[in-house]
Formats: structure tokens, C-alpha cells, sequence
């Protein structure tokens, strides 16, 4: 039996942040992971660095887990593109929700501007003509989330975690890998859309999304565009949605979004569903239809019941913490998940108020 001051379950992005930070902290961690390093969830990630104006507590933790991205600017797995994000009104009750939308991104501490019509096009001229204007937020950016996953694991290791390479089931106080051998100590279950598995009592549903990436076509658009409602995709709760969402990568490509589906777990790709993407972002963007694409894939966000992720400790179970469901914004949050977890869990007065994000708020 090997013993541990944290065991980590999980090392796709939110995991591998976690097993990071405890690293650095100078505990004695564990990572287990069976498949790819970021290579699930994680691999299915648009890697957009952005605070959607959701809930309070979801801007928070998006606007101070932004703040600590900036430590990967210049690290070269990470891809990092400081785009911008510019969300974009498509028509006139668009436009109304501008003041609104630019008093929640201030209040949560993030910068953005209103822009008019002529500001919008003189940013993205490929943009379809008649819109009313948007709002940007210039510092935000996009990351490739796998190599990010891949170097917070490998910074882990230098640090002294030891990565197990083996499914794992949770034990009395520590885990059972596949090949039996136990480990002892603390479980922090990062598992993503796998958590059921492993804590079947904290309601998740699995929403299933397509991407789509091109050819190289560098120059086209300069920011990552989102159509000004996208949160109502997002957040909403009809069985099937899209919203336009297209990201310029800094290898010239274009990475196109956004589809969420409940009840669709399985990995193979959504014609129809594509198509809708597709068509919702040819709206905004009718210069799409000339680009080649190169690939579609799928991949599960993990969504709570409640649109907040579980961060803590779970409720009657002894040494045993969770950081999942963070649906679409795993990437955004990631950062930030690790701080208010491992804080938490040194005794630490976190930098965020824990309560929002208590794994007891739906087990009472």
C-alpha cells in the first residue's frame, strides 16, 4: 500500500490543475488516469479563455482563474492567443441587452467595451453586413487545452506526484487501481463526464457537443466571435441547441462551434446537428461556406443540475473531495478550480467564497 497526502482521480484539465497546484504546495500526490492525458472532455474543448455572464459565482470563478492564465502566455503547449473575444449582436433586441451584459462583465471585474457598427466592422469586415454592433473583451484569450492538460501533469511529476496509469475504484480512504494495488490517503474525484462511476450521488448530465476545424485560412477573422445570446445556448435547457462560435487558432485554422445535446452519449457525429452549427454560423459568417473542413468530432461536457460545478468536499463520505462539472467553461475554470480546491483542503481561506460551489447544496 502506497500512502498519499492527495489522490487525484482524473487528469484531464481540471485534474491535472488540481494535481499542479497540490504538487506545488508540497504534497505527496498521486494522479490516476487510464486513458490520454486530456484526452476526453478536455480533448472535446473549444480551449476558450472567456467569463460568459452567467450566474455571479460562475463570472467569478471564470474572471479569477483568467487572472492566472496569464502565467501561460509564452509557454509554447499552450497555444496561447490573446484574440479577444467579441460577442456580436445579431439584431435589434441584441443590441438592447448591451448595457446589460456590459454591467455584468464590470460588476465581476472584467473589462469590456460597448462597440457600434462601424467599430465592429472595422475589426471583423468579413462579418455578415447589417449588424448592430457587439462588445469586446480584448484580453481574453484561447489555449489548446490537451497540451496544457499534458504540461500541468508533467510539471506535476517534476514536483514529485507519481502518475498511475490504471482505472481506479474508489476504497475505504484511498483508491484500487486495475493492476489491485491500493492507494491510501485523500480522493479528490476530477473525473469529469465520468463522475457517476465513481459518485453516483451528485446529479450530472453529460451534454454532448460537435466541433468542427478547417484548413489553414489565417487572416479571415482576428477575434473569437460569439453571437451576443450564446449564454442562453449554453445555459439553457432544450434537448438540442446551437449558437455561433467561431475562434481564430494561431495555426492559420478555424475552429467552429457550438452544439449541446442532452440524452447523447455517444461519440459519433450529429449530420443534422452539424448542420445547424454550420448554418447558424454561416449566418454571422457567410464566408465559411468557401472554407475546406478537415475534421468533426464529439465530446461530453459535464453539466450539474444547478450550472455550477461541484468544488469540495462530499458530504458523508471521509476524505473524499470532488471538482467536476464545469459543462463548457472546464478550461476557463480550471485554474481557478485548483486554487479554491486545494485551498479548501490545506485549511486555507480560498480567494473565492466556497459556498456556490459546496457539493452539499444538492445533497441536502
Amino acid at each position: 500500500m502506497s500512502g498519499f497526502d492527495l489522490i487525484v482521480v482524473g487528469a484531464g484539465i481540471v485534474g491535472a490543475a488540481c494535481a499542479d497546484y497540490a504538487s506545488a504546495q508540497g504534497l505527496k500526490v498521486a494522479i490516476v488516469e487510464s486513458a490520454t492525458i486530456g484526452g476526453g472532455t478536455t480533448a472535446a474543448a473549444m480551449g476558450h479563455l472567456v467569463a460568459v455572464d452567467g450566474v455571479p459565482a460562475e463570472v467569478a470563478l471564470a474572471h479569477y482563474s483568467l487572472g492566472l492564465w496569464e502565467a501561460f502566455a509564452d509557454l509554447p503547449q499552450a497555444e496561447f492567443s490573446r484574440c479577444g473575444t467579441l460577442w456580436v449582436a445579431g439584431d435589434e433586441a441584441d443590441c438592447a441587452r448591451i448595457p446589460d451584459k456590459l454591467a455584468r462583465l464590470t460588476a465581476a471585474g472584467v473589462h469590456a467595451e460597448a462597440l457600434d457598427t462601424r467599430q465592429l466592422y472595422e475589426l471583423e469586415p468579413a462579418l455578415v453586413p447589417g449588424l448592430g454592433g457587439g462588445v469586446l473583451v480584448a484580453d481574453e484569450a484561447v489555449v489548446y487545452p490537451p497540451g496544457v492538460a499534458r504540461h500541468l501533469v508533467d510539471r506535476a511529476q517534476r514536483q514529485g506526484a507519481t502518475l498511475y496509469r490504471h482505472r481506479a475504484a474508489l476504497a475505504d480512504y484511498g483508491v484500487t487501481l486495475g493492476d489491485s494495488t491500493r492507494l491510501h490517503g485523500p480522493v479528490l474525484v476530477a473525473t469529469g463526464g465520468a463522475l457517476a462511476e465513481l459518485l453516483p450521488e451528485l446529479p450530472l448530465r453529460p451534454r454532448k457537443g460537435h466541433l468542427v476545424i478547417t484548413d489553414r485560412y489565417p487572416g479571415l477573422i482576428h477575434h473569437q466571435l460569439l453571437e451576443l445570446h450564446y449564454a442562453d445556448s449554453a445555459h439553457g435547457e432544450a434537448e438540442a441547441s446551437v449558437a455561433f462560435n467561431v475562434q481564430p487558432r494561431p495555426t492559420g485554422q478555424l475552429l467552429i462551434g457550438s452544439s449541446r445535446e442532452f440524452g447523447k452519449l455517444g461519440a459519433e457525429v450529429s449530420m443534422p446537428i452539424v448542420r445547424r452549427m454550420l448554418e447558424r454560423a454561416l449566418h454571422f459568417l457567410p464566408a465559411l461556406g468557401e472554407l475546406q473542413a478537415l475534421r468533426i468530432w464529439t465530446g461530453l461536457r459535464p453539466d450539474s443540475v444547478d450550472g455550477l460545478p461541484y468544488i469540495g468536499r462530499v458530504p458523508q463520505r471521509a476524505g473524499l473531495w470532488v471538482a467536476a462539472g464545469h459543462e463548457g467553461l472546464g478550461v476557463t475554470t480550471s485554474l481557478g478550480t485548483a486554487r479554491l480546491l486545494v485551498d479548501q483542503f490545506l485549511g486555507r481561506m480560498p480567494a473565492l467564497d466556497p459556498a456556490p460551489y459546496d457539493p452539499a447544496r444538492v445533497l441536502a
